[in-house]
């Protein structure tokens, strides 16, 4: 694991940090070109009351807005878990180069658990992609969070 992936997953825990202080389900992102963060997300499915308020499409849509294009084909996504299909398949349609996450998830991974979007061969686009990164405190603060939620029901 490079010290630079690591940097960029510790950024992407701390928007997960915001999502959790927001009681929103804590997964955060950042995306970086050039070397340089351009972009940050994290979820807010429930503030905006919008399902597709995922962190990755925060960033996303942040990121295209920053570089005044649709395409991303030299920046990479950090976020701490598996991107789901939705989120999978826009950064395909942005030409994302690399796609970086933390835990797993193997309830709707799209990135090689459930199903592998970013990378399948059919898609005009494939997603290079590398997961694992400071997977156990990515994956904690997840198990954590719902946790605590069942313990209130």
């Amino acid at each position: 694991m490079l010290k630079k992936d690591i940097l960029y997953m510790q950024e992407a825990l701390k928007e997960a940090e915001k999502a959790l202080d927001e009681d929103e389900v804590p997964v955060g992102a950042v995306i970086v070109n050039a070397g340089k963060i351009i972009a940050r997300g994290h979820n807010q499915i429930e503030r905006l009351k919008d399902p597709t308020a995922h962190a990755e499409m925060i960033a996303l849509t942040s990121a295209a807005n920053f570089l005044n294009t649709k395409w991303l084909n030299q920046a990479s996504l950090y976020v701490t878990i598996e991107p789901c299909s939705m989120c999978a398949g826009a950064s395909v349609l942005a030409r994302i180069k690399n796609i970086y996450f933390g835990a797993k998830d193997p309830k709707t991974g799209a990135c090689g658990s459930v199903t592998n979007i970013a990378s399948h061969k059919k898609l005009n686009h494939r997603i290079k992609v590398k997961g694992g990164i400071l997977q156990e405190a990515c994956g904690g603060l997840l198990v954590d969070f719902f946790r605590k939620k069942r313990a209130k029901i």
